[in-house]
């Protein structure tokens, strides 16, 4: 029996891990890989030296720490939790079983893909499925974007500051019509094209160059230097449906101590429905919910 059993590795999951580590909580982290999305750094020519403020550096530590100490962590996934009167079972793929008293659940989100040749190759190489996280490294570029709805739209004018120029790819008409695409459209800096889809992704030297779009019969091509691919995520939450509060797009809904509202189930990080997409703002939901999980379990101490 585990007081913690965290679930993820990336950044809320390895922060989460290392506070309760240094709580002396029996924890114990059930993750694929770790890292995450850490563990995937963006390329370009131009890039060399270039520095964010983004956080890996920390949870390259917190990784570390896992690594050495290999009986914390169990490289699996999670299927399916079940609560059990004050604790919570985890079955995983590999058909192993794990209870803790407390759970942080920290699976982040699943990007969703264009399903184009190339796409995955060129990923970190000038495809992102995060405005938020790479609109600074494309300061005066000339880029592209694809994607639908308000999140497409909003990465859209993040990009429409920085870039050189636009090319903004919206394959549902409805889009068009929004009051924001209206604006983007405005913009001389920005090409809005409806209806298309892109067919092909140009690349030289595993670097995107450019990009081939279709719509009824019409090809366009553009040179660019990045494509951001905003079609939405899909939060990684299915093993604790039915256990707690899930908001429309199946996101895990925390309060500000990042409880849901099973007790002793906790959720950090993009799976959230406080979502960020930022390494920093990860780190931060980690650190609260293991703080928040040592002082549920210290409530639960009977003298």
């Amino acid at each position: 029996m585990y007081d913690l059993i965290i679930l993820g590795g990336g950044p809320a999951g390895l922060t989460a891990a290392a506070y309760a580590l240094h709580k002396r909580l029996e924890t114990l982290v059930i993750t694929q890989d770790l890292g995450g999305k850490t563990s995937l750094r963006f390329h370009a020519p131009w890039l060399e030296g270039h520095e964010l403020l983004s956080g890996v550096e920390l949870v390259n530590r917190f990784k570390s720490q896992l690594e050495y100490l290999e009986f914390v962590h169990e490289l699996d996934r999670a299927v399916q939790v079940v609560r059990n009167d004050r604790t919570f079972s985890v079955r995983t793929e590999k058909q192993k079983q794990f209870e803790a008293r407390a759970l942080i659940v920290a699976t982040g989100t699943t990007a969703k893909r264009l399903a184009v040749p190339g796409e995955r190759e060129l990923l970190g190489r000038g495809i992102s499925y995060s405005a938020v996280s790479h609109a600074p490294l494309f300061i005066d570029r000339q880029v592209a974007l694809i994607g639908q709805g308000t999140r497409a739209l909003y990465a859209a004018a993040e990009l429409a500051l920085v870039a050189k120029g636009l090319v903004l790819i919206l394959p549902d008409p409805k889009d068009v019509e929004a009051p924001l695409a209206k604006k983007l459209a405005e913009n001389p800096k920005v090409k809005v094209l409806s209806g298309f889809q892109i067919s092909e992704i140009v690349e030289r030297d595993r670097f995107i160059t450019g990009i081939a779009l279709r719509h009824n019969g019409t090809s366009r091509g553009f040179e660019i230097e990045g494509l951001f691919v905003e079609m939405g995520t899909t939060p990684n939450s299915q093993m604790v449906a039915g256990l707690v509060e899930f908001d429309a797009e199946n996101r895990i809904v925390v309060n500000a101590r990042m409880a849901t509202n099973c007790p002793g189930l906790f959720a950090a990080g993009d799976v959230t429905n406080t979502v960020a997409e930022q390494v920093l703002v990860a780190i931060g939901d980690g650190a609260k919910a293991a703080l928040n999980v040592y002082e549920y379990l210290l409530g639960r101490i009977t003298v």
